[in-house]
C-alpha cells in the first residue's frame, strides 16, 4: 500500500467517479483503475462498486476510507512542517437543503477568508450527508429528526460512528411562493394542499422513506414531483403552485423574498408536527476552530 494509491481512493471517493478522478490527478483512467485494484487485491476487500452511473463506496471502503484520510492528513501535516511549504487547512460541511446552512458557512467565509483555508459546502441527500461525516469528507453534517424517522437515522447515526447535536426545535411550516392561491392564509391543512403539487428532494432510487427532508413523508400526496435543488424546487413553486413542508427557518437573502412560509397545520399529536434540527459530527472528536466557529454561525442563524 502507497500514499499515492491512498491519495487516488480519496480522491476518486470525493468525485464520485474514475473519470472526473483521472482528470483531477493528471492520471490515465486505466492507470488510476489498475492502481486501485490492485490496493484491493492486497487488502483483500472491495473498496468501490463500480457501475455506468460511476462508483460508490462499499461498506469496506467506507471503513477504509475513514482510516485514509486521516493517515493522508497526518501525511500532509508533516510535509507541511518539513517542506516549508505551508498547505491549506481543510473544513467541510455536508446539509440537507437548508437556506441557513449556506448563509452560515457565508458568514464563516467573511470571517475566516480562503487564502489559508481549502472550504466547502455540499447540499446533498440524507445519506450522503452521513457518509460525508463518516468518511471524514466533512467536518459537520446538517440534518432534522422527527418522531418518524429517529429511530432509524439514530441507529445509522451509531452505525456510522457519528453522534447528533441539539441545535433548536421548530413546527411544520408550508412554503410557497408569494403568488400562490393559498399565501394568505395564517394557517394551512392537508386538504387545502389537495390540488397542489407536493415538492420533495430526491434522495435516490429505492430509498427509505427515513430519508426524507420533509416532515410526514409517509402521507399519501396526491401529487408530488421531486427535485434535487433548491433553485429548481423554488423555479417549481412558481411555475406550477407547488409547495414543500419545511422547517420556517428561512434566509431571505438567498431565497428571495417572493415565498411565504405559513404554519400547516396538520393535526395529530404535537410531537409528530416537531422537526429538532442538530449537527452530526465524528464521535470522540474535538470540533476545529473552523467547526466550532460554525457552529455558533449557525446558532445565530436559527
Amino acid at each position: 500500500m502507497t500514499l499515492q494509491q491512498i491519495h487516488y481512493v480519496i480522491t476518486i471517493a470525493d468525485q464520485g467517479s474514475m473519470n472526473k478522478a483521472a482528470t483531477l490527478l493528471y492520471t490515465a483512467q486505466p492507470s488510476l483503475t489498475s492502481a486501485v485494484r490492485e490496493l484491493e487485491r492486497e487488502l483483500g476487500i472491495t473498496i468501490f462498486h463500480r457501475s455506468g452511473r460511476g462508483v460508490t463506496l462499499t461498506a469496506d471502503g467506507e471503513e477504509f476510507l475513514s482510516s485514509a484520510r486521516r493517515l493522508y492528513g497526518s501525511f500532509e501535516e508533516l510535509s507541511e512542517k518539513y517542506s516549508g511549504k505551508k498547505l491549506k487547512k481543510k473544513f467541510g460541511v455536508s446539509t440537507q437543503h437548508y437556506s441557513f446552512a449556506v448563509k452560515a458557512f457565508v458568514e464563516l467565509v467573511k470571517r475566516f477568508g480562503t487564502l489559508e483555508y481549502e472550504l466547502a459546502i455540499r447540499e446533498s441527500k440524507t445519506k450522503e450527508v452521513i457518509s460525508d461525516v463518516a468518511g471524514m469528507r466533512s467536518e459537520i453534517g446538517i440534518l432534522y429528526l422527527s418522531s418518524f424517522n429517529r429511530a432509524a437515522i439514530m441507529k445509522l447515526l451509531r452505525s456510522s460512528g457519528l453522534v447528533f447535536n441539539h441545535l433548536t426545535d421548530c413546527g411544520v411550516y408550508v412554503y410557497l411562493w408569494a403568488g400562490h392561491p393559498l399565501a394568505g392564509r395564517e394557517k394551512i391543512t392537508f386538504d387545502d394542499l389537495t390540488d397542489y403539487p407536493c415538492l420533495q428532494f430526491e434522495q435516490g432510487e429505492g430509498s427509505s422513506f427515513y430519508y426524507a427532508e420533509e416532515i410526514r413523508s409517509t402521507a399519501e400526496y396526491p401529487r408530488t414531483i421531486k427535485a434535487n435543488d433548491r433553485a429548481t424546487m423554488l423555479n417549481l413553486m412558481k411555475g406550477l403552485d407547488g409547495y414543500t413542508l419545511c422547517s420556517g427557518i428561512i434566509c431571505e437573502e438567498f431565497n428571495g423574498g417572493d415565498y411565504r412560509a405559513i404554519p400547516f397545520d396538520c393535526g395529530g399529536d404535537e410531537n409528530e408536527n416537531t422537526m429538532e434540527i442538530g449537527y452530526i459530527a465524528r464521535k470522540n472528536t474535538v470540533l476545529s476552530t473552523l467547526g466550532e466557529a460554525y457552529i455558533q454561525e449557525l446558532k445565530t442563524q436559527l
